[in-house]
């Protein structure tokens, strides 16, 4: 096992640029379905991230450890895809049932966009992304949660304009989802100015 070596400082500047310079949703554009289906309300907004963030964090730690303690040593690295899938499933259900139990109007207001975790990209993006850069374990974990971070500034920062433009008046062709794609769009032009800056 070929880890990537990482000091703390390195560490740090990983999570700072998966938040700003390598932003999931502004930047690569994984997640974008509950991005845009989400983010019509801010508490429905920050419930989904809250549940991405954890998602993202629990499943660098699980994945990292099935490949490199299961899959690598069986030699079985090309169903990692599959195996990375059936954990982060595993884990929304886990999700899903605390939800159900502990906050049903949360649960209730995210409806089908709670499943989809599963197949949201940017959870899968995550876990491959730990196992491409070869980081460790620690570093995984960390990405995972500052990739999740990212994505809860993103919906967040994205819900806010969208209850702004609820008191705009465009001209009718960019009424309703073309100005919300509009709105992402420039949204997306602001995070790339984090570009410019290496990390």
């Amino acid at each position: 096992m070929n880890f990537t070596a990482l000091s703390f400082t390195d560490v740090l500047l990983l999570m700072l640029g998966a938040v700003l310079t390598e932003n999931f949703i502004f930047s690569k554009f994984y997640g974008c379905c509950p991005f845009l289906g989400v983010s019509d309300k801010p508490d429905k907004a920050i419930g989904m991230g809250m549940a991405v963030t954890f998602v993202m964090t629990v499943s660098g730690a699980v994945t990292w450890a099935v490949y490199y303690l299961i899959l690598l040593p069986l030699k079985l690295e090309y169903l990692r895809t599959v195996a990375f899938i059936l954990i982060i499933a595993a884990l929304v259900q886990v999700i899903e049932m605390f939800l159900r139990k502990f906050v049903p109007a949360l649960y209730n207001s995210l409806g089908i966009y709670l499943p989809l975790i599963t197949t949201n990209c940017a959870v899968l993006g995550a876990a491959l992304v730990n196992i491409q850069k070869g980081y460790g374990f620690i570093p995984s974990v960390c990405y995972g949660f500052a990739a999740g971070r990212g994505f809860t500034l993103a919906i967040t920062i994205f819900a806010g304009v969208r209850a702004k433009l609820e008191f705009a008046d465009p001209p009718r062709a960019f009424k309703g989802f073309p100005m919300t794609l509009l709105a992402a769009g420039l949204l997306a032009m602001i995070f790339s100015g984090f570009s410019g800056i290496s990390f």
